[in-house]
């Protein structure tokens, strides 16, 4: 297995408490290695990206590894948060996984197209849940190569 950075930051964009709540608890549950961040909306996840608002302090802020992006948000829907994220050259690195509870084939198909890495529909039960979280971490951060967090500052 890889030596990997001690603790991974993963920001969740989603407006439902008790969806946030559960992957937390997943996380917690999974043993993972990673430090889960949550923003409400579109607008949030974009300030939080852009280091703006609250969120200029980055070590309150840390850079992403990777986003878990719900699509029904307020303000700002999920699929144009992506468009955002993956039109901009400092951004657009990060995997994106789209984590909702849309089934709906246009929303597949349209995460996609606009360069989503993962399209993943919120499992019903915590156990399950628990399970994809093993899963996504494991694969994002044991088995594939992601470019260093870094990389993104050094360009800004």
């Amino acid at each position: 297995m890889k030596d990997r950075q001690a603790t991974v930051t993963i920001l969740m964009a989603d407006d439902d408490d008790d969806d946030s709540l559960l992957v937390h608890d997943a996380l917690v549950e999974s043993r993972l290695p990673i430090q889960l961040y949550i923003v409400r909306d579109g607008d949030e996840l974009m300030d939080y990206l852009f280091h703006r608002g609250i969120y200029t302090d980055i070590s309150k802020a840390p850079d992403p590894g990777l986003i878990l992006l719900d699509l029904n948000m307020p303000k700002k829907h999920g699929l144009e948060v992506l468009k955002e994220i993956k039109i901009d050259p400092k951004l657009r690195r990060i995997p994106v996984i789209v984590l909702t509870s849309s089934k709906a084939e246009e929303d597949i198909y349209n995460t996609y197209e606009l360069g989503a890495n993962s399209f993943v529909i919120k499992p019903e039960t915590f156990t399950s849940l628990v399970e994809v979280m093993k899963t996504i971490g494991k694969y994002w951060f044991e088995i594939v190569e992601l470019p260093l967090v870094s990389t993104k500052r050094q360009y800004e």
